[in-house]
């Protein structure tokens, strides 16, 4: 297919209708845990905010461009063009209700554009933004954080149907949406633009997801597995309906990402022997890269523990660095998830034969 093709396909997927569009709710800016954001208009675009049942339009360029959501005693106060509301729920969308680019930011702190619509509640004390995206729209922004853009494009579609796999049968991880945009669920920034390597991607493996027995499966990912991919039973993670047989990862093999650590015998206590849960409770608590995985070695020595690791990420899936390097040998995206994801087939959205 030529580029100009791409790019008509590209925006068609942003305006197709409901009765292809599939989308997902994913709640972002969550680590900032913030009691207040900022929400504005993206350049050419004008967004309404409903709020206890009054309607405000905000326009870039205009002085009135930018409202404030705090977190009040009992619910939301928005603060826009020197009026005070207290509401509920915020809600966020274009014109007639439909998708549009805005800005949601935390003062201080970090900015983000999305594309879709967006509703903002008050939660344990937290203002909680949840964006409801377009899947396509979401798939991109995920391959666009996920990858570089130097990564081969067969790589790039890989990553794109497991992404889709993954928000096609991944949901019910969260109470209030459901998807994160942190490594809990999948990574989530500013959608990029059609032309882009990650959009072309996209569009080039449009409503494809994995399947095994005939069901989607949440498919996973890890950054680096260490030279064989893991078994969610290895982790203490729940497999789901995939089994997820492990693979020897070539690139990973020859040439693992290795790594050392120290820690205190107390911090080591939370780790050993307790799978993903336990480094992701040490990551949590002493920073995300404290251990990088868990393919390690421990032992003692003058009263802390050393870890002498490899692979980074818990191993399971599709392994990004060993799929960079299989597309830089030529091999295909279909090939690229044959081999990290055994005895699957490809469905379609669309037609939903497999492939």
């Amino acid at each position: 297919m030529k580029r100009k093709g791409l790019l008509s396909t590209f925006f068609f997927l942003l305006a197709a209708p409901a009765a292809f569009a599939q989308q997902v709710r994913i709640g972002v800016l969550g680590l900032f845990h913030p009691r207040e954001i900022t929400l504005s208009a993206a350049k050419g675009e004008a967004i309404v905010l409903t709020a206890a049942g009054k309607e405000f339009v905000l326009e870039p360029g205009v002085r009135a461009a930018t409202a404030r959501i705090e977190v009040a005693e009992s619910g939301l106060l928005l603060q826009f063009n020197g009026r005070l509301v207290h509401a509920d729920e915020v809600h966020v969308a274009g014109r007639n209700r439909q998708s549009v680019s805005f800005f949601v930011g935390i003062p201080g702190k970090i900015s983000r554009k999305y594309q879709g619509t967006l509703s903002v509640n008050a939660i344990h004390g937290e203002a909680v933004p949840v964006v409801t995206i377009d899947l396509e729209t979401a798939v991109a922004s995920v391959v666009a954080a996920e990858l570089t853009h130097d990564t081969p494009l067969e790589a790039l579609k890989a990553q794109a149907i497991v992404t889709r796999s993954y928000f096609l049968a991944g949901r019910g991880r969260h109470q209030d949406f459901d998807f994160c945009d942190t490594t809990h669920c999948q990574f989530l920034r500013e959608p990029p633009s059609p032309e882009s390597p990650p959009g072309v991607a996209t569009v080039s493996t449009r409503g494809l997801f994995i399947v095994y027995e005939e069901k989607p499966i949440a498919a996973m990912f890890t950054q680096s597995c260490g030279g064989h991919t893991r078994t969610p039973a290895e982790v203490g993670v729940s497999p789901g309906n995939y089994p997820y047989y492990p693979v020897v990862c070539n690139v990973c093999y020859r040439s693992p990402v290795r790594w050392i650590r120290k820690l205190l015998e107390q911090e080591a206590a939370q780790l050993l022997g307790k799978g993903e849960a336990g480094r992701l409770a040490v990551d949590r608590r002493l920073g995300w890269n404290t251990v990088p995985s868990n393919n390690f070695t421990a032992r003692e020595q003058e009263g802390v523990v050393i870890l002498d690791g490899v692979g980074q990420g818990h191993g399971i899936g599709l392994c990004q660095r060993g799929a960079r390097a299989m597309a830089q040998d030529g091999a295909s995206f279909r090939e690229i998830i044959s081999h990290y994801f055994p005895n699957t087939a490809l469905s379609n959205l669309n037609t939903s034969m497999a492939f």
